[in-house]
């Protein structure tokens, strides 16, 4: 009902907008079969999320016991590799200037590392094609122009700020190419991924 009222009727609320996305994307998800009392959340994955300054507050620490924290007894084990976090900083750098509107620096990376580089490292035809050629026919693939165009409408309704931006300009799309085939090494995954699956020989 609200995909066909939106049409003819500005609600004025962006609030109402976003929750009709999340359940339009957690609806398929869900399962309602009538021999269960619950709903099924199983397919439920979550994959990133975003923290909100909700402003400052007072933790009122004056008042009532003082509970202590135990300190820290030795360094922390985990920790991201320094090649990694030199290429997020890089896709980050080239990504700034291409979208606009309240981004934030992680909704772009996830957009372009996870959502948009995630889809196209889906695509049979392109991991074959980074299997058996080398970087530069690759970038000169339309497959790979397509498939960067396709993965653009499937990341829509969750990501419909950037997504629209991106749809709206070639260059944009050709910018974007330019980080996926440099910071966020799409030819490269592929071509891992398309060795290591033993795929067959393609001109």
């Amino acid at each position: 009902m609200y995909t066909f009222l939106s049409q003819i009727f500005d609600y004025g609320n962006t609030e109402i907008e976003k929750r009709f996305i999340f359940y339009k994307v957690l609806w398929p998800l869900l399962d309602f079969s009538s021999e269960r009392t619950t709903i099924d959340f199983s397919q439920v994955v979550l994959t990133h999320h975003a923290l909100k300054d909700k402003g400052k507050q007072g933790l009122n620490l004056g008042i009532g016991p003082n509970p202590t924290l135990q300190p820290l007894t030795e360094t922390g084990s985990g920790s991201v590799q320094e090649k990694e976090k030199a290429l997020l900083r890089e896709i980050i750098a080239k990504v700034n200037d291409l979208f606009e509107g309240e981004l934030t620096e992680d909704d772009k990376l996830v957009y372009v590392n996870d959502v948009i580089k995630g889809k196209l490292l889906e695509s049979e035809l392109l991991m074959q094609q980074a299997a058996n050629n080398t970087k530069e026919q690759f970038a000169n693939s339309p497959d790979l122009t397509n498939g960067i165009l396709y993965a653009i409408m499937d990341a829509l309704a969750a990501h419909s700020t950037m997504s629209k931006q991106a749809l709206e300009s070639e260059k944009l799309r050709n910018d974007l190419k330019d980080v996926l085939l440099g910071p966020a090494q799409l030819y490269e995954s592929l071509r891992a991924k398309g060795v290591s699956s033993g795929q067959d020989v393609v001109g």
